[in-house]
């Protein structure tokens, strides 16, 4: 019962989070556009305000065509008014939020540390999706995840690493640093962006949250994964050597890890 609980809690947060995903990016343009000293086309997105609709034709949906997971079936992935398709991602990610809810909550049981690691979950899916398909990682997201990352190790009880405050804020400063310092050592030896500021911000939440120690591996981990999928992408012609690939993911996916293995890993390299 209380991991099925979890799983609609996760459902109905999923759906939250893909309006986020949608809208967050646009109130980021939005505001640009502003400090450029441009008119915007469209008028500023809330995440609340205005209601769900559709982005083809602006129907504005109704409660029952904005169930997770079952209004996408029933309509068979189409909007009621013009028939135009829905995105996959909307119900595939409210799937992902609902499984992230339980597990967390069968690793945790109930209490703080379970709601906790949904919150922590639940941004890095959100961070991860938005940096695949918009390349970006905002600030609202990665540096309001790490404060509050700070703010839960002050006591040192959170799980599954029990981390002091003062090792979650010398994993805030190790995560910035380590990859601020490689980002501005690429720009300088290849003239160019390599890395942006983003990912080193989203680093530093992780190691705010987990610690320092899990960092290394962490970062390993995440650097392994995206040479993986860097290389198949250029042996399968969608990509050559120039082609700009989201870190953001990849260092989600390893946060992820981390939060449930962390202690299995700082045994492997802290023995």
């Amino acid at each position: 019962m209380t991991l099925m609980l979890a799983a609609l809690l996760g459902l109905v947060i999923g759906s939250f989070l893909n309006v986020v995903i949608h809208r967050l990016p646009k109130q980021l343009a939005y505001d640009w556009a502003l400090q450029c000293g441009q008119t915007p086309s469209e008028p500023r997105l809330g995440l609340a305000w205005p209601g769900s609709h559709c982005p083809a034709c602006g129907h504005r949906l109704r409660w029952f065509e904005n169930v997770p997971v079952l209004s996408f079936i029933v309509q068979r992935g189409r909007c009621r008014a013009c028939a135009g398709a829905i995105r996959w991602r909307y119900p595939v990610l409210e799937v992902a939020a609902a499984a992230l809810a339980v597990w967390a909550v069968a690793q945790f049981g109930l209490h703080g540390q379970a709601v906790a690691a949904m919150v922590f979950l639940w941004a890095l899916l959100a961070l991860a999706v938005i940096d695949l398909e918009t390349m970006l990682l905002p600030d609202r997201l990665t540096l309001g995840l790490l404060w509050l990352g700070l703010l839960l190790n002050l006591d040192g009880t959170f799980a599954p690493v029990s981390v002091p405050l003062s090792e979650a804020v010398w994993g805030a400063v190790a995560g910035y640093g380590s990859l601020a310092g490689v980002a501005w050592a690429y720009a300088r030896l290849a003239g160019r962006e390599g890395l942006g500021l983003g990912d080193a911000k989203l680093l530093a939440a992780l190691g705010a949250w987990l610690g320092w120690t899990v960092l290394p591996l962490l970062v390993l981990l995440a650097s392994v994964m995206a040479l993986i999928v860097g290389l198949a992408a250029m042996l399968l012609g969608r990509a050559d050597r120039h082609t700009a690939l989201p870190f953001g993911p990849f260092l989600a996916l390893a946060g992820v890890a981390a939060l449930f293995w962390g202690e299995q890993w700082i045994g492997l390299w802290l023995r």
